[in-house]
């Protein structure tokens, strides 16, 4: 998936708030199980009501799926547009430093 630049500054400004930013953290750190949306207040000691106004926010720039289960709303990191966001971040990253690269290793021996 390639991502804009107005793609990824959305998704930016969504992740800039600290406690969205934790609740996308514990999605990441869950693995493609993902998290109900019970536990992931349990882990964070959020009110639900604003739990529910984050996963909203992560929902509308895509970082995020719901999918119920029964009784259960799961949440899952949407691996593929987090890796879209680090692309886009790092697809030019030093391409206009003409200093010349230079490895630890070969800057530990100097």
């Amino acid at each position: 998936m390639y991502m804009k630049c107005q793609q990824a500054a959305q998704t930016l400004k969504e992740l800039g708030h600290p406690t969205r930013l934790s609740v996308y953290r514990e999605l990441v750190k869950s693995g493609r199980q993902g998290l109900s949306v019970g536990e992931l207040q349990k882990r964070l000691a959020i009110p639900s009501s604003t739990l529910s106004h984050h996963l909203s926010a992560l929902l509308s720039v895509d970082l995020i799926h719901q999918e119920r289960q029964g009784r259960t709303l799961l949440c899952r990191a949407r691996y593929e547009n987090l890796d879209a966001l680090i692309a886009f971040l790092t697809e030019e990253c030093c391409q206009d430093d003409e200093t010349p690269h230079v490895d630890k290793e070969d800057d530990a021996a100097s």
